[in-house]
This record gives C-alpha cells, structure tokens and sequence, in this order.
C-alpha cells in the first residue's frame, strides 16, 4: 500500500503563490507517475500535471507557465509551485501515484483564492 499526505493549502489572494507537497510513503514500484490533480465545487476532478520516474512532466493547457511539479527523491515528495494564481485555480488540489495495479489518492488539500 501507499499513502499520500498533502499539505501547503490556503487562503491567498489573486496573483500569490502556493507550494503543494505530497509525501509518499510505503512500497513504491521504481517506474510509477506521480501527479497533482484538482476538483473545483461542482466540477469533474482535472489533472493539472504529471511527473514520470523517468523524470518527464506533462501539464494541462490552463496551468503552463504558472505551475512547476517536481520531486525529491530522496523525500519522497512531489511539490506543485503555484504562481500568478486566480480564482478560478480554487479547488481540493490531490495529489496522486499510479503504478502496476497501484492507483492511490492523498486527502487532498484545499487552495482558495480570493481577494
């Protein structure tokens, strides 16, 4: 089994920044992909973006040049910096692993952006 643990929500107003982590911990496969995903109130959960073991990231349209994911091995940990943030970035942002049979979810955590 792995388990995800979020943190790094908030409150922040319209054009802050956030850093999301999400710390693994278990058996992890040594191929797997890792990911943020987002579910804003009334709307389908959405991938914001990807990193591979391999080490290649992928990033939904809306967020390019405003999000970075990247990870630290030895950690354990994939982070999501948040930049330029809107109110429309609002949503229980989850973190993610998939790999062999292994598809697991973190609570997730909340960013608001508002003003």
């Amino acid at each position: 089994q792995v388990q995800l643990v979020e943190s790094g929500g908030g409150l922040v107003q319209p054009g802050g920044s956030l850093r999301l982590s999400c710390e693994a911990s278990g058996s992890i496969f040594s191929f797997y992909v890792m990911g943020w995903y987002r579910q804003a109130p009334g709307k389908q959960r959405e991938l914001v973006a990807t990193i591979a073991s391999s080490g290649m990231i992928t990033y939904a349209d809306s967020v390019k040049g405003r999000f970075t994911i990247s990870r630290d091995n030895a950690k354990n940990t994939v982070y999501l910096q948040i930049n330029s943030l809107k109110p429309e970035d609002t949503a229980v942002y989850y973190c993610n692993i998939r790999f062999l049979t292994t598809n697991s979810w973190g609570q997730g955590t909340q960013v608001t952006v508002s003003s």
